[in-house]
Order: C-alpha cells, then sequence, then structure tokens
C-alpha cells in the first residue's frame, strides 16, 4: 500500500539533485579550520560507500554497525549503508569493551565502522574476531582491515535504491537506565512518518541551520538533526568537543537547537559564572534595558539567532524555562521514547503552559490506561525489539499502542503533563508510594543543585541525593540555603512524599562513570547501588542537609 509521505533516501535523492552545490555538512577537522560538503559531495561519498558494501557480496537487509561520536561521516555512512541496501545500526561512542561486544554480537553486525572517538583501545577488544573494521575520516590510530580511500576508490552507484516502507532501516540500542540494552527496530516507514510530520512542526528550511552534539547513535539526534536536515534542507554543523563547543555553538549561530535539561542549565551555569545572578536579574527587570541586555546574554552563547529552541529526555525545571524566557527565548519541551522514534508530543511556538509538555505531535494517538499510563500509537512506532519477542508483548498492546512506562495526565486541550515512572515509584517503609521524578524536578529549581535523585524504598521518609554546581560560596551560606529551599519543596507536597534530607554527595554523576546515560539521564540502580549501605544511616540523622563524609 502506497505511504502518503516520503521515504528517507527518496527526499536525500531529491536534494542531491535540486541544490547539488548547497552545504550539507560542516565539519572541524582542527586547529580552527573547518571542512564543508556539498549535498552533492556528500552524496558521492555515499554512493561509493554503497558500492564497496554491495561487493561484500552480503546477504540483503545485513547488519552493519557504526561507531563514531557525531561528525559529517557518521551521516553519509547511515546514507551508504540504506542505498546498499543493508540495516545500519549504530553505536554510542564511549561504551565499555563488554558493551561493544553485546551489542556487536546481539546485532549479528558484519561489519563495523569506526569514526571519530576518544578511547577505541578501550573499545576495540569489543570487536568479537571475524569482523571486518574500516576506519573513517578522523578516525583513532589503530589497525583497521579497510579505510575510507578504499571506499572512495570505488565508482559511485548509478541508481537511486528505493527501500519498502515496511523495510527494516536500523535498530537503535537504547542506552539503558536499567540492565542490558534492547534493540529497538524501525522501519523505513517509521522514520519518514515522524520526519515528514515533525518537519512541517516548526516552518525550519534550506536558510536554518543545525548544531550537532548530542549522541547521533540516540533516537533524538537521528531525528532531530540527521532526518530533519534531509527533510527541510537545513545545514549540520558538528561540535569538534567539550573544549570548543562554545566556538562550535557561535559558528554555527543554530537557528533551531535540540537539548536535554542539562544542556540548558550548563548554559545558565556558564552565563552566572561571568555575572553575578542577582546582578543579571536587576539587569533584566530594567524596562528598555532587560530586553538588549537579554539578546546580548543570548549572543555570548551563540543562540541569538534561535528560532526553535526545544529540550527532552527528562522534564525542565520552570525556573529555568521563566528564566530564559526573561532572556527572549521560549524553550519548548517535547517527549517521545526510542520506541517512538522520539515522535509523540512537542510544545507548539506561542503555546507554551509550564508544567506541561504539550499537544500530541500529528497522526499521534493518545491514550491514558486505567493505571495511568501514557500510551501512544503512530506509524513512528518500533516494529519491535530485535531477537526478544517476549519483551515486544510486554511493550506493545494488542492494538498497537506503545506502552510508555510513563504516568501521566491530559488537560482538557489535550496537552499532556508527565506525573512519574511506573517502575521508579517506591514505597516508604510506612507503605506510602511515592513517584520521584516531579519531586526531583521541583528540587532541580535550585540554581545550584546540577542533579538530583529521591530515593526511599523501605525508609521511613524519602531523602534527596544531590550534586552540586562547582560555583565558590561557604558551606555555611550554602546550606541555609539548601534548608530553605527544602522547607519551601515539602510544604508544596503530601506529607508522605515530604524529604526527610537532601545529602550533598562527593562523587561527580558523569556518562564516564557510569551514573549517567550517554543522555545524560540517571542511572537510578547505580545511585542506590553506588549509597545504598548509607540511606538508614543518613535518615537517621537530625540535619535537614548534610554532606557525604
Amino acid at each position: 500500500m502506497p505511504v502518503a509521505f516520503r521515504l528517507p533516501l527518496q527526499v536525500f535523492y531529491e536534494r542531491e539533485a535540486r541544490h547539488p552545490r548547497q552545504t550539507f555538512l560542516v565539519q572541524p577537522v582542527g586547529g580552527g579550520e573547518v571542512q564543508r560538503l556539498t549535498w552533492a559531495e556528500a552524496g558521492h561519498q555515499a554512493r561509493c560507500a554503497a558500492h564497496w558494501l554491495r561487493a561484500r557480496e552480503l546477504p540483503q537487509g545485513s547488519h552493519i554497525a557504526l561507531i563514531s561520536k557525531n561528525c559529517a561521516h557518521w551521516i553519509i555512512v547511515d546514507l551508504a549503508i540504506w542505498m546498499a541496501g543493508h540495516v545500519s545500526v549504530p553505536l554510542y561512542p564511549n561504551l565499555t569493551a563488554d558493551s561493544v561486544a553485546h551489542v556487536l554480537t546481539h546485532s549479528e553486525a558484519a561489519l563495523v565502522f569506526i569514526g571519530k572517538l576518544d578511547d577505541w583501545p578501550a573499545m576495540a577488544p569489543g570487536v568479537p574476531a571475524g569482523v571486518p573494521t574500516i576506519s573513517l575520516p578522523l578516525c583513532p590510530a589503530g589497525a583497521f582491515d579497510f579505510n575510507w580511500a578504499d571506499l572512495l576508490a570505488c565508482s559511485p552507484i548509478q541508481d537511486d535504491p528505493a527501500p519498502a516502507a515496511s523495510d527494516l532501516a536500523t535498530i537503535i540500542y537504547t542506552s539503558g537506565t536499567t540492565g542490558l540494552p534492547k534493540g529497538v527496530m524501525h522501519s523505513f516507514g517509521a522514520l519518514g512518518f515522524a520526519a515528514s510530520h515533525g518537519s512541517e512542526l516548526f516552518g525550519l528550511g534550506e536558510g536554518d541551520r543545525l548544531l550537532s552534539y548530542l549522541p547521533l547513535c540516540h533516537v533524538a539526534e537521528r531525528m532531530f538533526v540527521e532526518m530533519a536536515a534531509i527533510y527541510t534542507g537545513q545545514t549540520v554543523f558538528f561540535a569538534e568537543s567539550l573544549d570548543t563547543f562554545l566556538t562550535d555553538l557561535r559558528r554555527a549561530r543554530p537557528t533551531a537547537l535540540f537539548g536535554v535539561p542539562r544542556i540548558w542549565t550548563k548554559f545558565q551555569m556558564g552565563v552566572y559564572a561571568k555575572i553575578p545572578e542577582k546582578r543579571l536579574d536587576t539587569l533584566l527587570r530594567l524596562p528598555f534595558i532587560g530586553k538588549r541586555v537579554g539578546h546580548k546574554v543570548l549572543a555570548g552563547l551563540g543562540l541569538d539567532a534561535l528560532r526553535v529552541a526545544l529540550s527532552g529526555a527528562a522534564p525542565v525545571p520552570e525556573a529555568l524555562l521563566r528564566w530564559y524566557q526573561r532572556l527572549g527565548l521560549d524553550v519548548l519541551e517535547v517527549y517521545g521514547m526510542t520506541e517512538s522514534c522520539g515522535y509523540s508530543h512537542v510544545c507548539r511556538p506561542g503555546q507554551q503552559t509550564l508544567g506541561w509538555i504539550g499537544l500530541p505531535c500529528p497522526g499521534v494517538e493518545v491514550r491514558i490506561d486505567p493505571a495511568g499510563e501514557v500510551q501512544v500509537r503512530s506509524g513512528a512506532t518500533m516494529l519491535g525489539y530485535f531477537k526478544d519477542p517476549q519483551k515486544t508483548a510486554e511493550t506493545l498492546t494488542a492494538d498497537g499502542f506503545l506502552r510508555t512506562g510513563d504516568k501521566g495526565e491530559q488537560d482538557a486541550a489535550g496537552r499532556l503533563r508527565l506525573t512519574g515512572r511506573l517502575k521508579e515509584i517506591f514505597k516508604t517503609s510506612k507503605g506510602k508510594y511515592v513517584a520521584p521524578a516531579p519531586i526531583e524536578n521541583r528540587l532541580a529549581e535550585h540554581a545550584r543543585i546540577e542533579q538530583v535523585c529521591v530515593v526511599g524504598d523501605g525508609l521511613p521518609a524519602p531523602i534527596g541525593l544531590c550534586v552540586l554546581s562547582a560555583v565558590g560560596e561557604d558551606r555555611q551560606g550554602l546550606r541555609a540555603s539548601l534548608e530553605r529551599w527544602l522547607e519551601q519543596v515539602n510544604q508544596a507536597l503530601d506529607k508522605h512524599e515530604r524529604l526527610r534530607q537532601l545529602v550533598v554527595v562527593k562523587d561527580s554523576w558523569a556518562v564516564e562513570n557510569g551514573f549517567l546515560t550517554p543522555t545524560l539521564k540517571i542511572k537510578r540502580n547505580v545511585i542506590e547501588s553506588t549509597y545504598g549501605a548509607h540511606f538508614q544511616t543518613w535518615s537517621e540523622r537530625s540535619e535537614s542537609v548534610l554532606w557525604q563524609d
């Protein structure tokens, strides 16, 4: 049955033909230099690589892995894999060797492309014996079976392969806040459905610019950067490194940017490091001057051209949204899952209601089941989990709705508000259930709390574990500020939800040490196993705010 929208490769061929000389990808190559690739140049390289892949004579629909940080050739390889009739399997660029081995083995990867990476020697032992490796430009030093020059030596394919909407396009392994990652299977139709409808929401087009910095192997960046660029014609700029991020941002001056709450908080902390919070607050309140100050702050960040600012993966503290509004920028929340191509709900420009995510995306059906779970169905819903029919049956209802695992509610206009995760809800020793996410979101509005995790399973009352931002302040004054904030937050909670105390932990929570997923979500199981032995002792202390010894 024909589909009412175009599929990714079809749209790419159209752009390749219509404006071949227009810049598509802008890649930093070190020393402040960049490489610009036009649509025609990207297409030529993808077609050469597709020829080389075809020459391997692999079975149609073979799984080809890609391990790389974001770069121009990540997208080019993805296109080449599809043109050759295969399925792309992207991996996070900071996995352990054991995790690399698990994904490559589970996905039955026939080949693996190796791109820009920070610590390839730590990952390399995870590549199973007999799986050929192909090095991409900007790849680390190492011994690889083939290199990109070998692929470019092939003549480009002359046909325009057109996979069917029902064909498998990619297997995206979830980052996993608990347990082993699952392989989410998406068809070309699912990608096309989400990209076609999503690209119509914000009026973005060929004059717009994107900055790619969150992992492209994650569904959000895959859709908002790779697919959005193909479907709207935007130019994609890549970030070189964490150290050059602000320079990269200012170079791109993106007109559209997707971030997670931690990124938007980092921007705010960067501003406060240059101008004290109270002084900025005073300046923003001044008539006439306040608007200019807000624009100047955004310009300093490289965000002055931003027309579409989106945030997903976790709720954004309302105080942070209000802060950006005062600068003159509406940060709009989006909601989705890997299993739905990241396509579910989005706040529309000019319709922001703090505390509510927004309306369903076009073509998305929503229902709340009797237990309060949000369930969604659309053309972007996954085919299932690779080699896991039992988990697929648990996640997809008989009538095709995706069980999100999120509790939520809808208002009369259809806007969605999340109230917690079904599986994260815990029971205190008093037999009362507590949903941690809304409490964490409220606590995170304190300017110094960078990350927070509320725990309390089996405890008399919940406690909050937090990591503070690195801004100089005496502990006594900070303790008093946190005590006041805890009291204020507790007053707005039901009695059984009120926190016994806040504990400032001495660790930093990062992707590298396993406390965060690659999309900067906290791993509750890691946090609870790391600090769990102290919970009872801490809860018996009399202080409302204490520092981990």
